[in-house]
């Protein structure tokens, strides 16, 4: 059925603030707790990116990106059609691509404050798909969305914002 797949933390409401606690300002680089609600039948595997979408001119021409990945996970085991999958705070599953900073796992929020907006929006967006991904480890999200595109069911966002003091 199309149109179920949800995406939801227990740690913020939809288009709510991210606590500190997720983000760079707690050293800890905890990823929020997810969780995945109303998956479409047929789905083998889920994805989820998270990115930030309001990076400042200056730090897309110095990277070379128009937008800042935090999150790139694939290869996710789909729970039953209709069930539910927890992704605990702090954790990883499922296969860990690179984020921007070149690294495998979570990086959190952090938005420079000497630039405007001074508050990011942070896109999770989680993809439903009938199949594995046949990447190793370490993929970009370019990679992994090239290589969903023809598998893809259904897709879910959720989005937090942040500001740094």
């Amino acid at each position: 059925m199309e149109g179920t797949l949800e995406l939801t933390s227990s740690a913020f409401k939809p288009d709510g603030v991210i606590p500190a606690k997720y983000t760079c300002d707690d050293k800890r680089e905890l990823s929020p707790p997810l969780t995945i609600s109303g998956v479409p039948e047929g789905t083998k595997s889920l994805v989820l990116i998270m990115d930030d979408p309001d990076i400042p001119q200056v730090v897309k021409e110095a990277r070379g990106i128009d937008v800042f990945d935090h999150w790139v996970l694939y290869n996710i085991p789909a729970p039953p059609a209709g069930g539910k999958k927890e992704i605990l705070e702090g954790t990883s599953i499922g296969t860990a691509g690179l984020n921007s900073v070149g690294m495998l796992g979570y990086v959190g929020p952090c938005p420079p404050p000497q630039f405007e907006p001074r508050e990011h929006r942070y896109v999770f967006t989680l993809y439903a798909l009938d199949s594995l991904l046949s990447l190793g480890t370490g993929a970009t999200k370019g990679a992994v969305l090239g290589a969903l595109a023809p598998m893809l069911i259904e897709k879910a966002e959720l989005i937090g914002r942040y500001a740094r003091e």
